[in-house]
């Protein structure tokens, strides 16, 4: 009798899943070639008909499978997911991070294991289930990649819902990632933070690093970042003593760059730091952007302050008023599913399909899970995998025939 190992080793979506781990579209300068002709071998076995567009340039394709509905002028689903994946430190792995090798728990090591090629080769996985079963969805469904989603989604799914190609698609409503669970529950996210990178440039005395120089630069900065830390730290304590709060429900602010000064005598006419501030749905962001203004004004003046992104906050709602909404909780239910209801604590594709007024949740059937996206031995067992394209079974019609 096969041990459970051995029964993972030779299952096919097994294989097909660590077939796309083992295509390296990684930043920078990622190559899709590889991955479009993986994901158009997919669609012929689907028998699919599948498009390949660049809404940018030839090098971000965006590939879309369709599975045509029974009443193909409703509203359709899409089930998105990104083809890139973000840079890895190899000397920092157990594994070759695209050998998709599989340990003897069965654990399978790969860049993109979590974040996300296993949600869209469960898409996938799923349809072909379901179409073995006779199923056609009511509404049509789109599978749908994209490129570059690690980056920002600026040449990939930002472009892509603008197009004509998008609009010819008339979607209702669009499914995406979410993040690992390290508990049994499932965390559904529906809203994402406004987003900021903000450049603060501080002018000041220049002059010799010997002398006390007046209003510098330095001392601006320093004025300022002590505001900024205190605030980040009401923050901390917010999410510490409040164990119903997760990231994504409170507001976080981090230095990410620093520049300044040519030699280490003279002191710098201007310093610059970049903050990246996520702002909780909670959060005044106005009020927020007021009280850094009159920061930088009390430091002493001469601060410029440039919004270098500026993503305001959109979110999809989660109650009787939203069919999808009631159509993908009566799936989770019906699989007796653990779930929670959250902000997502980054930046997913779906903020651009939500911007442009259609509703999308994320979510990922991964649970008792370490997360592990962006993270070194990024890994998803195989048990874990399986059960997802389970879940997808029941959530893809329910959504669909919604």
């Amino acid at each position: 009798m096969c041990t459970c190992l051995e029964q993972w080793k030779n299952d096919e979506e097994i294989k097909i899943f660590q077939e796309y781990l083992r295509i390296p579209t990684v930043h920078p300068d990622v190559d899709y070639t590889a991955c479009v002709e993986f994901l158009k071998r997919q669609a012929g076995s689907l028998n699919l008909p599948v498009d390949v567009v660049h809404p940018v340039m030839p090098s971000k394709p965006v590939v879309i499978m369709k599975w045509l509905g029974k009443n193909p002028e409703l509203n359709t689903i899409i089930l998105n997911s990104h083809m890139d994946v973000v840079p890895v430190f190899p000397e920092k792995w157990t594994y070759d991070p695209f050998s998709a090798h599989m340990d003897n728990q069965g654990r399978i090591y790969a860049r993109g294991a979590q974040d996300m090629k296993s949600v869209g080769c469960q898409y996938m996985a799923a349809v072909r289930s379901l179409k073995a079963s006779g199923y056609q969805p009511k509404r049509t469904v789109y599978l749908t990649f994209v490129p570059d989603e690690e980056t920002g989604g600026d040449l990939g799914m930002a472009e892509f819902v603008k197009g004509d190609y998008f609009k010819g698609m008339n979607v209702g409503f669009s499914l995406d990632e979410g993040i690992a669970s390290e508990d049994e529950t499932y965390p559904v996210f529906y809203a994402e933070r406004t987003f900021w990178h903000l450049r603060l440039k501080f002018n000041g005395k220049s002059g010799h690093g010997s002398l006390l120089h007046k209003n510098t630069a330095g001392e601006k900065f320093q004025y300022v970042l002590e505001k900024m830390m205190k605030f980040r730290e009401t923050q901390v304590k917010l999410l510490a003593n409040d164990s119903s709060l997760s990231p994504g429900d409170v507001t976080t602010l981090n230095l990410t760059q620093l520049k300044g000064g040519t030699q280490s005598n003279v002191v710098p006419p201007l310093l610059e730091a970049i903050f990246d501030i996520r702002i909780a749905v909670t959060q005044d962001a106005d009020a927020l952007e007021k009280r850094i203004s009159d920061w930088c004004n009390e430091a002493g003046g001469g601060i410029e302050l440039d919004t270098v992104l500026k993503c305001p906050a959109v979110e999809t709602k989660i109650d009787a008023t939203n069919p999808y909404w009631l159509g993908f909780k009566r799936g989770l239910d019906e699989l007796g599913l653990k779930t929670q209801t959250r902000v997502f604590p980054g930046a997913t594709d779906s903020y651009y399909v939500r911007r442009v007024g259609i509703p999308a949740l994320g979510f990922s059937p991964i649970n008792n899970t370490p997360t592990l996206l962006h993270n070194h031995d990024e890994y998803l067992r195989a048990d874990t995998y399986l059960n997802g394209i389970q879940v997808y079974k029941k959530l893809i019609p329910t959504l669909a025939d919604s």
